[in-house]
């Protein structure tokens, strides 16, 4: 199982553009948390670049204790000249919850089966550097009420010790949603009870997906 991984940051596109033999192949990646997503991104490129030949693609998104989706197309490209190698790509850089589109406008001049194979290949490495990152990763999770007048200084407190808060929320007192590793419960409440003489009391909220 999955407890962590990286993946594309939300609302970035990164993009790249190389020419083989006059053959234009411009690469877009973006993150995609689900299929239809995935297919949503691969629909934009086609509206964005109409006339091109060949809309390439290939994604991989995660799902919670189950094997990832995995698809790829060539688009009329030669069988597995494309999409195969595409999604290898996007396999080797360990990425999930992330689509490849490449868009190709044809040259006038035939690549070969190797050939288009290393173009996309190469399409989609080169482009994998630009991609900016997040990390996803599965994290216990508890609720602490604390005096507003001391939140600020516990908060520092905690961060300093590689806690991660999650969400604050102000009420009568300052509600904080703290995120840490599995197993770590009991440092945690240690930490508290130190920065707070002991007045600290989470609330479990269990294991969840956080992105730090």
């Amino acid at each position: 199982m999955v407890t962590e991984y990286t993946r594309p940051v939300e609302g970035e596109t990164a993009t790249h553009e190389i020419e083989i033999k006059r053959s234009r192949f411009i690469t877009w990646i973006a993150r995609a948390t689900s299929e239809e997503e995935a297919r949503a991104v691969i629909h934009a490129a086609r509206e964005e670049f109409p006339d091109a030949r060949h809309h390439c693609s290939a994604f991989i998104v995660h799902v919670d204790d189950a094997q990832p989706i995995e698809r790829s197309s060539d688009d009329g490209e030669p069988s597995g000249t494309a999409g195969k190698p595409m999604l290898e790509v996007l396999k080797g850089s360990g990425m999930y919850d992330i689509v490849a589109v490449v868009i190709r406008y044809f040259g006038g001049i035939k690549l070969g089966t190797g050939g288009l194979v290393s173009a996309y290949t190469n399409a989609v490495s080169e482009a994998l550097p630009a991609v900016q990152t997040a990390t996803r990763a599965m994290r216990e999770q508890v609720t602490v009420d604390l005096p507003h007048a001391e939140a600020g200084r516990i908060e520092a407190e905690l961060r300093n010790a590689g806690v991660d808060v999650v969400d604050v929320a102000y009420g009568a007192a300052a509600t904080y949603t703290l995120a840490f590793v599995p197993g770590q419960r009991e440092r945690i409440d240690d930490l508290l009870a130190a920065a707070t003489q002991g007045r600290a009391e989470t609330k479990t909220l269990g294991p969840r997906w956080v992105e730090l």
